[in-house]
């Protein structure tokens, strides 16, 4: 072959070649453009308390890389992700502390809220630590304020976050059902648990109303966790545990196998 077919030919290869790497490259960039700025708000379930893998930076927040936010982030490498969810946060938290990454330019948005504003923590020990009767009590006190009280609270939220995210997708997830029924389990009488997961009925269908009234998508938490509640010999929940404040959260089966199918498939 002379020399100047060679070059011809070798121009010709580097150039389909570099045509080649410029239409993947495209491809790519085209892909990545397609998962829009994420930001992930809410509580400790959505915050990731209970599964470990804390970032240093989060403090009391504990942020955790094992929860589903992080992990669909590190699945999907969207253009952003900012995660303000919070340990211990409640409507009012959300509103005054986490909703500064959100703008017109956010595309998704997951949030889990209002089981702190219902008084989980308390409800919790006290059916823990007292009699049936007190546990009750103090449930109806519970779903009284689910009730009457969050829903607004709720709204407030809701409507912060469409306000300051007009075009985004907003995902909000409920919360597991504690505890099998009808299995032998150590701990808490069954009619505690009974009333536990009534509650926690309540407050899902709650959330799920006002939800679907804002025009949002619901990701069911219950049915994602059926069959791996407490007492269900393969719990993606915490009992007592310590560091206290980790029990009655997902561990890291939880966030992965509960929470994150639920996510992913609502996002």
């Amino acid at each position: 072959m002379k020399l100047s077919r060679l070059a011809g030919s070798l121009s010709a290869f580097a150039l389909a070649a570099a045509l080649a790497l410029t239409g993947a490259g495209a491809a790519q960039a085209a892909s990545q453009a397609a998962t829009p700025g994420y930001v992930a708000l809410g509580d400790s379930y959505s915050a990731g308390l209970g599964a470990g893998s804390y970032y240093t930076n989060s403090g009391d927040c504990k942020r955790s890389s094992k929860s589903y936010p992080a992990l669909w982030a590190a699945a999907h490498a969207p253009s952003s992700f900012a995660f303000t969810a919070c340990s211990g946060a409640r409507t009012g938290d959300v509103l005054s502390k986490q909703l500064g990454p959100l703008n017109s330019s956010t595309g998704l948005v997951s949030l889990s809220i209002g089981g702190n504003d219902a008084g989980f923590a308390d409800t919790m020990s006290t059916c823990v630590l007292s009699s049936d009767s007190a546990c009750l009590q103090r449930i109806d006190q519970a779903r009284t304020y689910v009730q009457n009280t969050l829903p607004a609270e709720l709204d407030k939220v809701y409507t912060a976050i469409k306000g300051r995210a007009p075009a985004a997708h907003v995902v909000v997830l409920g919360y597991p059902r504690f505890y099998k029924l009808g299995t032998l389990c150590a701990g808490l009488s069954e009619t505690k648990r009974t009333a536990i997961n009534s509650a926690a009925d309540l407050l899902n269908s709650v959330i799920a109303k006002r939800v679907a009234d804002h025009g949002f998508s619901y990701g069911d938490a219950a049915g994602g966790f059926t069959g791996h509640e407490l007492c269900s010999g393969s719990p993606w929940l915490n009992s007592v545990t310590f560091p206290i404040d980790s029990s009655y959260h997902p561990n890291a089966a939880g966030q992965a196998g509960g929470y994150l199918p639920v996510f992913s498939s609502a996002a």
